[in-house]
């Protein structure tokens, strides 16, 4: 099959969540398949990572992100309000994108174009209406419940609004406007339960996050130094709330059963918010080349997420290098783990205290998670087996009838 991807974020270097899916998704399928990739670029490094796309890809078109901030052009947020789609979205439609998607498809016969992410829906309407391509959107997430929950724990009035005004605007387009595509993917079941109860009408399969059981081997603890871990993007506001309310309520909890407890926040673009979390048991270290010696010196990987939406690859990843999580029922949501064989699951600040120092305090209980959670990975959510998942999916909806009326 001929298949193209049209991504907001550049899936190389894949040190994120939305380009580690899409990165290991497409190394897999172009083994037997001709892949496009059409994404924003936003850095050199970017730029230059097209040439290792080109390595299993067929072609790879980059457009340099436009940088937007949420007051620019009003005008197009008025348009795009009175026609009832989300403003927000203007920040993401790019003319150079159109016009290089349309001639890209123009030439090439693809028989997928599979869209990645809602915020990027409306290039189907780019689509020539001569294309037979099949259409697939991809929901990394629940947008509209994702924003719902950041409104909810927003202290700042005026990005209170907006993200008030977002999430209700996206519950009804989001899955209104999914119906127009020939069939959609959700990343957990938990996902596509939200996505049919809002609009029943839609095709949808599930293909969960995964990782690499291959790569990511169990690593031996170096010692029994209390070193817990944060892994994540931190200039993302789920991550930049989850950290905050753990330094400030959690991590004293644990310090005082735990004194020598150290918190190692890992990952690229910290906010100010987070780097002044510095000290006192606290180190930020921004984007680090190699995550695994960072897991090798933790003990408790820690994941309390309190908004958000989708899956966690930060867990499996845990799981996949043998460390035991701790995590609110919203951090693992979606995920086939059971709360005290997987992992751990607390929700109130106390309770996510008691059971972290738990783990750190017992190394058979903490053994035991460990063997549970890598066989939970294993056998779940390897990339090899859900890649293979997605090509039977492009397959059978290649081969279905015609494609939805523009």
């Amino acid at each position: 099959m001929r298949i193209l991807f049209i991504t907001n974020w550049f899936p190389y270097p894949p040190n994120a969540g939305h380009p580690l899916r899409t990165y290991n998704l497409l190394s897999r399928l172009g083994r037997e398949h001709e892949i496009w990739v059409m994404s924003f670029v936003r850095s050199q490094e970017e730029t230059a990572g097209a040439a290792h796309l080109l390595s299993f890809c067929k072609g790879v078109v980059t457009v340099e992100a436009a940088d937007l901030g949420a007051a620019a052009q009003p005008l197009t947020w008025l348009r795009y309000v009175l026609a009832g789609i989300p403003p927000d979205l203007r920040l993401h439609m790019n003319a150079e994108m159109i016009r290089r998607l349309r001639d890209l498809v123009t030439k090439v016969n693809f028989d997928i174009v599979d869209i990645e992410d809602s915020y990027m829906a409306l290039y189907r309407e780019a689509l020539p209406r001569e294309s037979t391509a099949k259409t697939l959107l991809v929901f990394h997430d629940v947008v509209f419940r994702k924003y719902a929950r950041m409104y909810r724990l927003e202290p700042k009035p005026g990005r209170k609004i907006r993200l008030w005004l977002h999430s209700t605007m996206m519950r009804r387009w989001e899955p209104r406007y999914a119906e127009r595509f020939d069939h959609c993917i959700a990343v957990s079941e938990l996902d596509r339960q939200v996505l049919t109860r809002a609009n029943p009408r839609l095709k949808l399969d599930v293909v969960p996050n995964g990782v690499d059981t291959r790569l990511y081997q169990p690593l031996p603890f170096n010692s029994d130094q209390p070193v817990l871990l944060f892994v994540g993007n931190m200039n993302y506001r789920p991550n930049v709330d989850a950290m905050l309310y753990f330094v400030e309520s959690i991590l004293p909890l644990i310090q005082r059963a735990v004194p020598a407890t150290q918190l190692w926040i890992v990952g690229k673009d910290p906010s100010a918010e987070i780097t002044g979390l510095a000290g006192n048991g606290v180190t930020v270290t921004g984007e680090v080349e190699d995550l695994q010696p960072y897991y090798r010196d933790a003990v408790v990987c820690v994941v309390p997420l309190r908004a958000g939406s989708g899956t966690r690859l930060k867990i499996l990843e845990a799981m996949a290098l043998g460390r035991p999580v701790v995590s609110t029922s919203l951090g693992c949501e979606g995920l086939a783990a059971v709360d005290g064989e997987h992992l751990l699951i607390a929700n109130a600040a106390d309770d996510f205290a008691e059971k972290v120092v738990a783990l750190l305090r017992d190394q058979r209980l903490r053994q035991q998670i460990v063997e549970a959670g890598r066989r939970l990975v294993v056998s779940h959510y390897d990339w090899d087996a859900l890649a293979q998942r997605l090509a039977q999916i492009y397959a059978a909806v290649a081969t279905e009838g015609d494609t939805h009326e523009n």
